[in-house]
């Protein structure tokens, strides 16, 4: 049975078996050995502490918020910066790549700067930010918006708006020619940047544990628990969170993906 297409140019065996290399080093291998760490190991009792319980669900829940405020507010980012010229733009456009190029931890440092009950949105704040939950979701949305936003503008900017005037011309309200007409060729788009989004926000570590406070029960994420086990020489401790964020991250992800082949399908895309 053919496993490939004829094509003109060669070297299909050798980009695959480079391809198959790297997968394997980078991420299969790497998996396997937490797996089979696991494996060796009380894994729900490791798991099932209280501690341990409420930095899996803290880290998961914001993860969740942000990447859902994300999938949003990144839409409504990226059809802007397409659809509309206004004074600024490039730079607000340029400043959409600055979580990609900030380093995590002066992410963090800035955050905590600017969100302290000292700092300069802080201290007008009518709630507290920094060191509680809200500054763990300011933060997730910060290094998550870019995903979402980079995504789905290529397909803004490839979507023609002669399909939205014919979808007038026929009668519809914006309403429906934004439910029927924009919404649907957007939201493969759209589902591919918020599962990237919430990739990032559950494995995220260096912008959160400045702003975060670290407090056991409270403001403690699952990542930052995992360093603090290896810095106990804990490793089966480590090895079980990491192997339960895995579980749950994985299922996540197959749940959006699920969703998004549905959605092409829908759309006639597959």
């Amino acid at each position: 049975m053919r496993i490939a297409r004829s094509s003109p140019m060669p070297g299909f065996g050798l980009a695959m078996g480079i391809t198959v290399a790297m997968l394997s080093l980078v991420v299969l291998i790497p998996i396997a050995a937490l797996i089979l760490q696991g494996a060796s190991l009380d894994w729900w009792a490791q798991v099932s502490s209280s501690r341990v319980a409420g930095a899996l669900y803290l880290s998961f829940r914001l993860a969740l918020f942000a990447a859902l405020f994300n999938l949003v507010f990144g839409v409504l980012l990226a059809w802007v910066l397409v659809r509309y010229r206004f004074p600024g733009r490039k730079l607000v456009d340029a400043a959409v790549d600055l979580p990609f190029a900030l380093p995590t931890a002066v992410a963090g440092i800035a955050l905590t700067a600017l969100y302290a009950p000292n700092g300069a949105l802080g201290s007008i704040l009518p709630w507290k930010i920094a060191y509680t939950q809200w500054g763990i979701f300011v933060a997730l949305v910060f290094v998550g918006l870019p995903f979402v936003t980079r995504t789905v503008q290529p397909v803004v900017e490839e979507l023609d708006r002669e399909v939205e005037e014919a979808s007038a011309s026929l009668g519809a309200s914006r309403w429906r020619t934004l439910h029927r007409v924009v919404l649907p060729t957007l939201l493969p788009a759209a589902l591919t940047g918020f599962a990237l989004a919430l990739a990032r926000a559950v494995g995220e570590y260096g912008s959160v544990i400045f702003i975060a406070g670290n407090i056991p029960l409270k403001t403690e994420i699952a990542p930052l628990l995992i360093v603090i086990r290896l810095e106990e020489f804990d490793i089966e401790g480590a090895a079980a969170i990491g192997l339960a964020m895995l579980a749950i991250s994985f299922s996540m992800l197959f749940i959006i993906n699920a969703v998004q082949v549905w959605s092409r399908r829908r759309i006639g895309l597959v």
